[in-house]
């Protein structure tokens, strides 16, 4: 099954998918709007046009695993795009996937604005990576 994943910002929102086997997570890319809805729009045909069976957002919880207001945000985006989209939504732990993705792009030697229009996209690919891992080591536990 493909799966989209998410990497909701505030200005930005990277997206990543995997391939029908579950076992390559690539970047699409990343989607550049403050409007909520938009962002929301966007994700909608994204998941469409690529046959998404499944939605994974990233939630960034505190390191304490609490809750704080961007957690929320989160949380509401995927509870719209659930009662949007045909396929399941699900929320996955993004701890750190910010500080992964910069940990990349310097290792790569990403700079200046290829940098700021790429991390969310990486970002996203690490929640996938993630999501995917915990799929493959956990059948049958969502």
């Amino acid at each position: 099954m493909r799966i989209l994943a998410v990497d909701y910002g505030d200005a930005r929102t990277g997206l990543a998918v995997c391939d029908r086997g579950e076992l390559l997570a690539s970047p699409v890319g990343v989607f550049h709007s403050a409007d909520r809805q938009a962002v929301i729009g966007e994700i909608c045909r994204q998941a469409e046009t690529l046959q998404a069976g499944l939605v994974v957002v990233g939630n960034p919880l505190n390191m304490n695993g609490s809750a704080g207001p961007r957690s929320e945000l989160c949380r509401s985006l995927a509870q719209e795009l659930a009662e949007r989209l045909p396929c399941p939504v699900r929320l996955w732990d993004e701890r750190s996937t910010t500080v992964s993705a910069t940990h990349y792009l310097n290792m790569t030697d990403v700079r200046g604005k290829k940098r700021k229009n790429t991390i969310d996209a990486v970002a996203a690919t690490i929640i996938l990576e993630s999501y995917l891992a915990y799929r493959k080591n956990h059948p049958g536990e969502e």
